[in-house]
């Protein structure tokens, strides 16, 4: 059985200082839950506040984004190494990041195999825009993008990753995908693919979330289906009923 994961992806909001009131208020409850793993990934700013908040729980603390270097001359970005200390998650190849900040799907499969080199354990988010959606080209494109980002990961740290599909379209608009073909794309496509490259016994450990516009009251819809272990959440993440969001999911 995989043990569903609910990541919260604050993006840019929050200060430190936020983030730290934030956490200390929804802490207890979260730390309650013990059917999933939980995580919070906040700025970069506000990591270290965050997760000295969050010490004494099992709640888990991620980035947003890396680099793939350990070091070097990239003003403005951060090495893994500098996450290790702080967090057990890293969210890679958001749909934000490849739109906004011209991320490739090469970059993204560095910093996957950068992310399991030190511990981290990489989200690494896909899907396809609303335009390829209606086109036909859902299941082609995402499982192009999920061959690029496990390019040369070998097969034992297949499952120490976990994979979000996020419908581009379903992103912050309060349009989600139905649960039903979320769960048909999870299934067929993302464990497809895997199982494609990797045999279906490691496919079936990696844990896939959905992500799109979900909430404490849709949910329950997603995780009923079987082939979805959790969910990356935006918005709803950044008030206090993200617990009910966790304990709905479980």
């Amino acid at each position: 059985m995989r043990k569903p994961i609910l990541a919260g992806n604050w993006k840019m909001n929050k200060t430190a200082a936020e983030a730290v009131a934030f956490v200390r208020e929804i802490r207890f409850a979260l730390n309650q839950v013990e059917a999933a793993d939980v995580v919070v990934c906040p700025p970069f700013v506000a990591l270290v506040a965050v997760a000295e908040a969050l010490q004494a729980t099992k709640i888990g603390v991620g980035a947003q984004n890396m680099h793939w270097q350990e070091n070097g001359a990239y003003t403005g970005e951060i090495a893994p190494t500098m996450l290790t200390p702080y967090c057990q998650y890293v969210i890679l190849g958001h749909s934000e990041r490849r739109a906004y900040f011209a991320e490739t799907d090469d970059g993204v499969n560095r910093k996957a195999k950068a992310a399991l080199k030190h511990g981290l354990t990489p989200i690494i988010c896909v899907g396809e825009s609303l335009e390829q959606n209606e086109a036909g080209e859902t299941h082609s494109f995402v499982s192009g993008q999920v061959r690029a980002a496990f390019a040369g990961i070998p097969a034992e740290d297949v499952a120490r990753s976990v994979v979000a599909y996020e419908p581009i379209w379903a992103i912050g608009t309060g349009k989600s995908a139905s649960a039903a073909d979320a769960g048909r794309i999870i299934g067929l496509t993302v464990r497809g693919t895997l199982a494609e490259l990797y045999g279906e016994a490691a496919a079936q450990q990696v844990r896939i979330q959905y992500g799109g516009s979900v909430t404490p009251e849709n949910i329950a819809e997603y995780m009923a289906q079987p082939d979805i272990d959790g969910a990356l959440v935006g918005g709803a993440s950044l008030k206090a009923t993200f617990v009910e969001l966790v304990k709905g999911a479980v």
